[in-house]
């Protein structure tokens, strides 16, 4: 039976933090592993969510996962393997969704571990426009969408059923363009990714 703590407000809402890649551009550095602020990249974005407002925090691990799990601190998650992790973000977002499946989760918001210039504040933003199980949120930065994105369990299923490849959820989104609302992060958050040499110069 679910309690009205649990299913009330931002508290029905997860975060899911898609943490499997291999870093392929990276020389085959897991994205997980890399470190920011002097610990592994998994954990800062773990404590984003978590400053953002998220209470449960799930997380995909896929390559290197047992170094993972031994040098990150990652207590109190939820931690999902994904053996499927070299298929894409795609598999990482299915089998997130569908370890969140069962829960007293109304919604999930799904972060990428590879945006560190993403902080607390625009989770907090997107979180604060959770309405029901049929919410579908973007951050957006300069009107252009962005992670992190809020889905309502109502979609779940169609989001499962269509993201493949490295394109997670970006179909079912254009499908279902008109229900999402959008939530402007620009001024709080910097929407970078860490995929190439090149881009480890954002990371401290």
């Amino acid at each position: 039976m679910r309690t009205p703590e649990a299913t009330s407000g931002t508290r029905a809402v997860a975060g899911l933090l898609l943490a499997a890649g291999g870093g392929r551009r990276l020389g085959g550095r897991p994205k997980a592993l890399l470190e920011h602020r002097g610990r592994p990249l998994v954990e800062h974005a773990v404590r984003v969510l978590r400053e953002g407002g998220c209470a449960r925090v799930h997380v995909v691990l896929g390559a290197r996962a047992e170094e993972v799990r031994a040098r990150a601190a990652l207590a109190g998650c939820v931690l999902v393997d994904n053996p499927d992790w070299a298929r894409g973000m795609g598999s990482s977002l299915r089998a997130g969704l569908g370890s969140l499946a069962g829960t007293d989760s109304r919604a999930a918001l799904v972060f990428l571990v590879d945006q560190p210039g993403i902080g607390p504040e625009a989770v907090t933003r997107v979180l604060a426009a959770y309405r029901s199980e049929e919410s579908l949120v973007s951050a957006a930065y300069d009107g252009v969408r962005g992670h992190p994105v809020l889905f309502g369990a109502a979609h779940w299923a169609g989001i499962r059923a269509t993201a493949t490849g490295d394109r997670g959820a970006r179909a079912y989104l254009k499908e279902h363009e008109e229900a999402v609302r959008l939530v402007e992060c620009g001024d709080v958050a910097r929407a970078y990714d860490i995929d190439t040499p090149e881009d480890l110069v954002h990371l401290e």
